[in-house]
């Protein structure tokens, strides 16, 4: 077997190196050439020259073949050789129509070498299949849509897995009178007609599988919409709507099945390919143009639909999209149904099985991106609720939480969109995303993705653990209660934290996609040494606000004295100090219109008590007076915050009219004000009930000289 394969080789390689070099006509090369290649073969000189030879030749052919003419790979030039192709289709498929035409026309007159007698075999056994199936499949479908009924009837009201079992049932019962019916097609067909017994031709074969395929499909869609038993149908729809779109759906499914599983087959071997071929473009056409006639009557009612799931969605992402697709849908579907026309007319042996599968994987990646989305969606709301004991002691976190989920929704619905893109573009051959995931290049760009969203993520969760336990160290009813100075510094931590994260968090995400983030760096610098000398009061802000934290001078609760406003300090930023009056006014002070701190509330405080009494009274009962006053505050419930004895009342000033004694209390810091309230209220008490008189103006009257105005030029008075 070797020594016939070298030798053919042989013959098509030296036969024409020797008719080139001999210049011999062909005949006499070919009737020559075994005798001349034995000869060859014999003489190991002229074997070696023949190898030689070979070598020398065999460059040039390799390199005539491996160096073709460089294709135009242009969108352009692809535009038109597609465009070329898909005319070519079209016009060859139309010429077949005239070629079936006539093959039709020769059947009956005899132009085509056809058997009279076969084709009415034919006509007879396909004739007895179909009767056979029509009355067949009517009388099982009686006897099954009234268990049927039944099964319904059973489930009718009941729940979710009640009813799927009856739909199960149906399809069992439905199924088995598809496949009776089947068997009594194969029964008929192999035991009557004019066949022999026990054989059958080919088309019922087709026929009877075709039976089969298009039955079951139409079954499943049944199952789906439920036109008559509605007690079992789990889609939203309408009667009305379930029947319309069962009548439609039955219909293409017949038509197309029917006409590709057995007329075009048929056609083909009994009268001609082009038959066959006419047969399917013709259906193709109706099929499509029924579909169009479909999408038109739809338009309105599906538009209203999406809109509807849209206001239910209160129109965010995923509902906008719907509400854009609901706008065009009808456009979109009317080019897809032209697109599959054209396509197919272009390739009619894989066009149609691949764009029905790569429709069908289409629907699939939508239905799976969808179901995703929902379900991330009901287990991140569901999972909010945090236990009662995580709630008292972090009170903001789950505030918190639920301030991420619109952000986390929204980049989870473009995640899933992205990739239900991907899906579809993978699937009808647009791009190989799955081949350029492989290579270095495209592994290298998926990593950076992903290292990048990686970083993000782990800052969001920095950052909500950072702010939990801020929040958790602030909490006054949990754990030890901070002071002011603890209040004030996490305060700026966390504020300084957040900032340096999320700085942080950006140039590390940039850097891993590919960015360089040194000219960042640099053009930071260069913008800050701007905003410093074009803002230099905000910048000695900062810096006065860095010192006075440092000098520990005010803390938030503190009641100071800042900038000519007393109050009490409710905010501390690194910039600003936020005072409350007594008003309940807010003031917002920076730190560089600041250049005293006054704090009433560091370590101790203390009530200066001034009092002042008429000169008539004793001053020894005076001052008996307010160590008494001091007696009654210290027996009420003042003395806790009180620490240390009266000081004793002295005399500090005379005035015109008054006496004026003082004495303080020390008590703790900020404590002060309740304790010298009822302190002096408790002194005015006992000076009314001890008679000490309080200073009061004295107007005294002098009689007088008259005025002089009173008197005459002459000095006579008048």
């Amino acid at each position: 077997m070797r020594f016939w394969l070298l030798l053919v080789f042989l013959l098509s390689v030296v036969a024409p190196v020797q008719a080139q070099q001999a210049g011999a006509d062909a005949s006499a090369t070919s009737t020559t050439a075994p005798d001349e290649l034995i000869r060859i073969l014999e003489d190991d000189a002229a074997r070696t020259a023949l190898i030689e030879r070979l070598r020398q030749a065999a460059p040039d052919n390799v390199a005539a073949e491996e160096a073709p003419a460089t294709p135009d790979l242009s969108i352009a030039r692809q535009l038109a050789e597609y465009t070329r192709n898909v005319a070519e289709s079209a016009s060859a498929s139309v010429r077949s129509f005239g070629v079936a035409i006539s093959s039709f026309a020769d059947v009956f007159t005899g132009g085509v070498n056809a058997d009279a007698q076969a084709v009415r075999d034919l006509a007879i056994n396909l004739s007895i299949v179909i009767a056979g199936l029509g009355v067949g499949y009517w009388l099982f479908r009686l006897f099954a849509k009234s268990l049927n009924w039944r099964i319904a009837n059973g489930a009718a009201g009941k729940g979710l897995v009640r009813r799927v079992m009856g739909i199960v049932a149906v399809a069992l019962v439905d199924g088995g009178a598809i496949l009776a019916t089947w068997a009594l097609g194969y029964v008929l067909a192999l035991n009557t007609g004019v066949n022999p017994t026990g054989r059958m031709g080919i088309n019922q074969s087709l026929l009877l599988n075709a039976f089969l395929i298009v039955e079951v499909s139409k079954l499943a869609a049944r199952l789906v919409l439920m036109p008559r038993l509605t007690s079992l149908r789990l889609l939203p729809v309408t009667d009305e709507n379930a029947a319309y779109w069962s009548f439609w759906a039955a219909r293409m499914i017949s038509l197309v099945g029917y006409t590709f599983l057995f007329v075009a087959p048929m056609l083909n071997s009994v009268v001609s390919r082009a038959a066959g071929g006419a047969a399917q473009i013709l259906v193709m056409a109706t099929a499509v143009t029924i579909g169009i006639i479909i999408v038109l009557q739809n338009k309105s009612d599906v538009r209203a639909w999406l809109y509807g799931i849209s206001e239910r969605r209160n129109n965010d992402g995923w509902g906008r999209l719907l509400a854009a697709f609901g706008q065009h849908w009808h456009v979109l579907a009317i080019a897809y149904l032209v697109t599959l026309l054209v396509v197919w007319f272009s390739n009619p042996d894989t066009a149609l099985p691949f764009m029905i599968s790569a429709t069908v994987q289409s629907l699939i990646a939508i239905a799976i991106g969808s179901m995703i989305v929902g379900f991330i969606g009901r287990f991140v709301t569901a999972g909010l609720s945090l236990p009662d004991d995580v709630r008292q002691r972090l009170p903001l976190l789950e505030t918190r939480l639920r301030a991420f989920v619109p952000g986390v929704m929204t980049f989870v619905r473009w995640v899933v969109i992205v990739g239900v893109l991907i899906s579809i573009g993978q699937t009808w051959s647009l791009f190989d995303f799955a081949g350029w995931v492989g290579t270095d290049e495209g592994l290298a760009v998926a990593g950076s993705i992903v290292s990048a969203a990686l970083i993000v993520l782990v800052a969001i969760i920095l950052h909500v653990v950072v702010s939990s336990w801020v929040e958790y160290r602030l909490n006054t009813k949990v754990g030890r209660v901070p002071t002011s100075r603890e209040k004030t510094l996490l305060n700026l931590f966390k504020n300084a934290f957040t900032v340096a994260l999320a700085i942080f968090a950006l140039m590390l995400a940039l850097a891993q996609i590919g960015v360089n983030i040194a000219p960042l760096l640099a053009g930071a610098g260069v913008v800050g040494l701007a905003i410093g000398f074009g803002a230099q009061k905000l910048v000695q802000d900062i810096i006065t606000g860095i010192f006075i934290q440092f000098e520990n001078v005010m803390n938030e609760g503190d009641a100071v004295e800042v900038a000519g406003r007393a109050g009490t300090v409710e905010k501390l930023t690194i910039r600003s100090v936020t005072i409350r009056d007594m008003s309940g006014t807010i003031h917002l002070i920076p730190f560089s219109s600041v250049d005293q701190v006054s704090n009433m509330v560091r370590g101790f405080s203390f009530y200066v008590a001034d009092v002042e009494v008429a000169y008539d009274n004793d001053i020894e009962a005076v001052k008996q007076t307010m160590r008494d006053a001091f007696d009654v505050v210290m027996n009420s419930e003042h003395r806790d915050v009180i620490l240390d004895e009266l000081d004793p009342p002295v005399l500090v000033a005379f005035t015109q009219t008054s006496m004026k004694l003082r004495a303080r209390i020390k008590t703790l810091a900020g404590k002060q004000w309740g304790a010298g309230r009822l302190y002096s209220e408790t002194v005015w008490r006992l000076f009314a009930e001890r008679d000490i008189e309080k200073p009061t103006p004295r107007v005294s009257y002098v009689p007088g000289l008259p005025a002089p105005w009173n008197a005459d030029e002459g000095g006579n008075q008048g």
